[in-house]
């Protein structure tokens, strides 16, 4: 029982990040999805489109991954992750006490962080390859190709980064904010697991 505490303990920036994933799927679903959208525009899932379109769909898309990681950092709170990412980047007195605090944390959970990663690892690595059975083993993009749903230009490029844009892209984003909050204490209150 001791044990299996440690271990939720020590995966607990992982675990935040599933349980934040899963409480706010709505938001990031419908984010991920613009990003996903504006992806396949991009890559002529419905036609080829100009220099200047694809350059207004690119602010689209890093608009709505920035703003994932916005709200992941501001724990479902834009406005708030804004200020907090302002306030770890621009303000020197904070960013040298959130570097120091950091470095103690790295130094003393080290273990923690790399358990963090290697599973973290894994479940993007189990997503990607079901993301790329789907685009290349299954037969969704030449249905979708011979339905005329999609480009006859089209790759299966679009089906991926669809595919991604709406799962590990964002996962990643909400991973990498609460990274942050990890770093530096904020991370919500521990996860307790009966």
């Amino acid at each position: 029982m001791l044990l299996s505490r440690n271990i939720y303990k020590s995966l607990d920036w992982t675990l935040h990040t599933v349980r934040f994933f899963r409480r706010h799927f709505l938001v990031i679903f419908g984010l991920g999805l613009v990003a996903a959208l504006g992806r396949t525009i991009q890559l002529k899932a419905f036609g080829p489109i100009s220099p200047s379109s694809n350059a207004l769909i690119e602010v689209v898309v890093e608009s709505a991954r920035l703003a994932i990681f916005l709200y992941a950092l501001g724990l479902s709170n834009v406005r708030k992750g804004t200020t907090r990412f302002i306030e770890f980047v621009a303000n020197r007195q904070s960013r040298r006490q959130n570097w120091q605090l950091g470095s103690r944390k790295l130094r003393r959970n080290w273990p923690a962080l790399l358990g963090n990663l290697f599973i973290f690892s894994l479940l993007a690595f189990f997503v990607n390859a079901f993301i790329n059975h789907i685009a290349y083993e299954t037969c969704l993009y030449i249905t979708l190709k011979t339905r005329q749903l999609i480009s006859g230009q089209a790759s299966e490029w679009v089906l991926i980064l669809f595919f991604k844009n709406l799962s590990v892209i964002p996962f990643t984003l909400i991973f990498s904010a609460l990274f942050w909050l990890w770093l530096v204490n904020r991370l919500p209150k521990p996860i307790t697991y009966t």
